[in-house]
């Protein structure tokens, strides 16, 4: 994968720098980041080649929507392969100081998902499905302990929110502003509120197929 306007040893330097900036607690980041840089590139290849607006096989550490990914991957691999909760701590807490993404470093994020306009999301600890996509002001999360479940090619459109004990079916697209609370979609539909409960109406058009090289 190309790397814009940097060099792979630049980028950990960077990334190494930032860190130092945020927590200048004197701990050495520049070697961990470096052992684990590769995976996550490798990683954010495949995510930046199945989004359709993004030019594959390139990424550029000043694009907001990459780096969000980008910083969640590698958080993520750092705990994954060596269980370093300190750099990965660092790498959570710089995403969201940078991005305003929320999303701890041990959550299972897919190989191919779309973050669009970062600022405000948070997921709470699960599995994600493939093809997920999610924009700004966006929530997943837990009610009363209960995680939803989500199928493949979910879509969250601005201000919507996955609560609780759900099911959310194949295809389901969360309309602006909507919220699933402890209710289930079926999938291929369209999701919005009507006096607090949830609509379900069929998709014109192949929304994920929009979004993503299938």
């Amino acid at each position: 994968m190309e790397l814009a306007g940097i060099t792979r040893d630049g980028l950990a330097d960077y990334l190494a720098r930032q860190l130092d900036h945020f927590f200048p607690d004197g701990a050495e980041t520049r070697a961990g980041i470096a052992r684990d840089l590769g995976e996550a590139l490798g990683r954010l290849n495949r995510c930046i080649n199945a989004v359709k607006m993004w030019p594959q096989d390139r990424f550029h550490y000043l694009h907001s929507e990459q780096n969000t990914i980008f910083l969640a991957y590698l958080a993520n691999t750092v705990w994954r392969n060596r269980q370093d909760a300190t750099l990965a701590t660092k790498l959570f807490y710089l995403n969201k100081t940078l991005n305003g993404f929320h999303c701890f470093y041990d959550t299972d994020l897919p190989e191919r998902f779309f973050v669009g306009h970062s600022l405000g999301i948070v997921l709470v600890r699960l599995k994600y499905p493939e093809y997920f996509a999610i924009y700004q002001n966006c929530t997943v999360g837990k009610n009363h302990g209960a995680a939803p479940v989500l199928e493949e090619g979910i879509v969250m459109y601005p201000g919507s929110a996955i609560i609780g004990d759900c099911h959310v079916g194949a295809r389901s697209y969360i309309a602006q502003g909507c919220s699933l609370i402890d209710a289930d979609s079926p999938g291929n539909c369209l999701v919005f509120n009507a006096d607090r409960k949830p609509v379900f109406k069929t998709s014109k058009q192949d929304i994920l197929a929009d979004l993503f090289r299938l």
